[in-house]
């Protein structure tokens, strides 16, 4: 080949190379776009464990919302919290913000506060009124006690504050801090007068048509039907425990033991009575439809995010247990009100335009009594007694009394005023409470939380330790627990612990930019935020931790 030929030749493969990085011509009427879909449905489903998901599988219908998601979309089976506490406030801030406390502020549902020396709820906010209710406490809430940014947040913030986000629950909690600081609104259950309410953090008056939806008393209507099994009686016995113990709770009065229940006496009584039936979540998912419908979510220009966290499953869980009919039924219907709010997604913002993400704040544990009976350790520790216990205790041992202000979610709190104003040890006080604690048979070790990286416990655990931590709002000593020992009373289950009963929680991704499959890889609750950050393109929340699920979406 001569020397043209050559050249020739080598032009025609430069040619065919592909232009990578080449950026396409634009006039200047032309303006790039970003593919998102119009509307982001996060749910959150209160205590839901990992395994309800495979223990219910066989009750769960083909059209329902849960075989929809595990089949059509994205499942995380090996999803985990990376914190202690895990209750409600931490979790739904951790989804959303990527985050865990040490960052966010948001150590529990209940904090003793170091510098103004008083308990705090976590959305708490004096310097607002409620709005849509007479009852005065119920409304004074807002996001304030949060400090760093949601994904919501960033998406208002990446739109110019164009795209509308909004956060729904019968919990102030699950509707104020997934919803952001930059929210259009956040609405939650009044539980005196069976309204949802707001704040005037938000608005000074409650949107027309939220008015209207109060107006018709839904929750009456769900009163006059009877909570009666909707599965065979046999599905029950064999999923689950006998329906009638006397280690569960009585939500509706001492002579209401088991399936059926009997509502209808609770109309226009006591409107706090549904939150522990599985209609608040038919009551919610009305409320997602409404609010859809009249705010034109998913209609606009920019991605819409509508937060929704259904809390009777954590009261449900709470009063019966994991192994309860009563749970098991809400589960069954609760398959059927998924499959109904898909069904509206898909025919109003349209299949495929819209992504949702389903999971957990936290999972929960068995009724101590329950695992007795069958063997496996468990056991009960009031934070009120131990409290109560402890400063006996010190006051014997150091001749004064209250050296603890607190204990949350077996949390101790010092009294440090006290103790420096004394001139006391705080090293020796610590001490002394850690090898008095070790004497109950209840408990695995105490961890002084400054030092927690370095203490003799796993790896796992040590990081939740230093997670949760924060000095301004934790306490000094994080009393670890043997495996089934909950913070509870005397009957009932609860969570809050670093064990996986607790921690292990579902994650499944549908819709909009997402593949259909399934990992088992471990991911953790913080890559939650992280992910729709990365499948939205838009800034990951501040506090960020997380790490984008890169298998889920296309």
């Amino acid at each position: 080949m001569n020397r043209k030929s050559l050249l020739i030749a080598l032009g025609f493969m430069v040619l065919s190379i592909p232009q990578l990085h080449a950026q396409p011509k634009m006039n200047n009427t032309q303006t790039a776009t970003i593919a998102r879909p119009k509307l982001i449905v996060g749910i959150i489903v209160d205590q839901m464990r990992w395994d309800y998901l495979y223990r219910f599988y066989n009750v769960y219908e083909p059209n329902g919302g849960f075989k929809r998601l595990l089949h059509q979309g994205f499942s995380c089976d090996n999803t985990l919290m990376p914190y202690v506490p895990t209750v409600t406030a931490v979790g739904h801030t951790c989804v959303y913000t990527g985050s865990v406390p040490a960052l966010t502020g948001i150590t529990g549902n209940n904090w003793f506060d170091n510098n103004i020396l008083k308990n705090v709820y976590c959305t708490d906010d004096a310097g607002v009124a409620t709005v849509g209710s007479i009852t005065k406490a119920a409304g004074e809430m807002s996001p304030r006690n949060l400090w760093v940014t949601t994904i919501t947040d960033e998406l208002r913030l990446a739109s110019n504050f164009k795209s509308k986000t909004i956060g729904i629950s019968i919990k102030d909690r699950g509707a104020i801090l997934p919803a952001g600081h930059a929210a259009n609104a956040a609405y939650w259950y009044d539980y005196q007068t069976g309204n949802f309410i707001t704040s005037t953090y938000y608005m000074n008056q409650l949107p027309e048509w939220l008015t209207n939806f109060n107006n018709k008393k839904w929750v009456d209507t769900y009163y006059e039907k009877r909570w009666s099994p909707i599965l065979p009686q046999s599905t029950y016995q064999q999923l689950c425990d006998v329906d009638e113990n006397n280690y569960e709770g009585k939500p509706f009065g001492k002579d209401e033991k088991g399936l059926p229940y009997d509502l209808s006496k609770f109309k226009g009584k006591d409107y706090s009575k549904i939150a522990s039936t599985p209609y608040a979540n038919d009551l919610l998912e009305n409320l997602a439809e409404t609010t859809i419908a009249n705010e034109q979510m998913g209609k606009g220009n920019e991605t819409d995010f509508l937060a929704v966290s259904f809390s009777s499953t954590d009261y449900i869980g709470h009063a019966f247990g994991p192994n309860s009919w009563e749970l098991l039924d809400t589960y069954a219907r609760l398959d059927k009100t998924l499959g109904k709010l898909l069904d509206y997604l898909d025919k109003t913002v349209g299949k495929n335009q819209y992504t949702l993400f389903l999971t957990a704040d936290h999972a929960g544990a068995q009724i101590p009594e329950f695992l007795t009976k069958h063997n496996i350790p468990g056991g009960r520790a009031d934070d009120r007694d131990l409290m109560k216990e402890l400063n006996q205790h010190l006051a014997a041992q150091f001749h004064q009394p209250n050296l603890i202000h607190a204990i949350w979610e077996f949390d101790i709190y010092l009294n440090h005023g006290l103790i420096d104003s004394l001139q006391l040890n705080q090293a020796a006080i610590e001490k002394n409470i850690a090898q008095y604690l070790q004497t109950d048979n209840r408990v695995l070790t105490v961890v002084n939380k400054t030092t927690a990286a370095t203490a003799s416990l796993p790896v796992s655990i040590r990081e939740m330790i230093v997670n949760g931590y924060t000095p301004k709002r934790s306490g000094d000593l994080q009393i670890v627990m043997k495996s089934g020992v909950m913070d509870a009373g005397k009957t009932g289950m609860s969570h809050g612990v670093s064990y996986t009963y607790d921690t292990h929680i579902p994650l499944l991704w549908f819709g909009w930019g997402i593949q259909k499959g399934h990992t088992n890889k471990t991911t953790y609750m913080t890559d939650i935020a992280a992910t729709l950050a990365a499948l939205l393109k838009v800034q990951m929340p501040s506090g960020c931790i997380g790490k984008p699920i890169t298998e889920a979406y296309q």
